[in-house]
């Protein structure tokens, strides 16, 4: 399959497929005819470089996580470490998020309170 025809079917953008291959993370891929050819391999590969990608990784993130699962072994404990930090992150926008909500819900509390007040009047 085409990089045209993997874009179109697995609705993967064109620019992280052309990413993909500059990394180097198409060993496994073909060349035909002067373009790559994914296989099943690549599409699962690429399936986790969008998850990584919608969960806010970087592209530099993507590419050193990339290269830790395919080119080295015993390499979990780096990827949890990295996956940890990316949740403590995340955790900690959460949290800036709630207390922001929270403050919105005060101030929409108010000016209820204030109407009914006005209404009871």
């Amino acid at each position: 399959m085409t990089i045209d025809e993997a874009s179109r079917r697995y609705n993967i953008p064109l620019e992280m497929l052309r990413e993909y291959e500059r990394w180097g993370l198409c060993k496994a891929v073909k060349k035909v005819m002067g373009s790559w050819q994914y296989d099943d391999t690549d599409l699962e590969r690429l399936r986790l470089i969008m998850t990584l990608h919608d969960i806010g990784f970087a592209s530099s993130e993507i590419e050193t996580y990339m290269k830790l699962l395919l080119e080295k072994e015993g390499s979990e404990d780096q990827r949890l470490r990295i996956l940890d930090q990316k949740r403590r992150i995340l955790l900690g926008e959460i949290h800036s998020c709630e207390k922001r909500l929270s403050h919105l819900d005060y101030l929409r509390y108010n000016i209820r309170k204030n109407q009914d007040k006005k209404q009871t009047v």
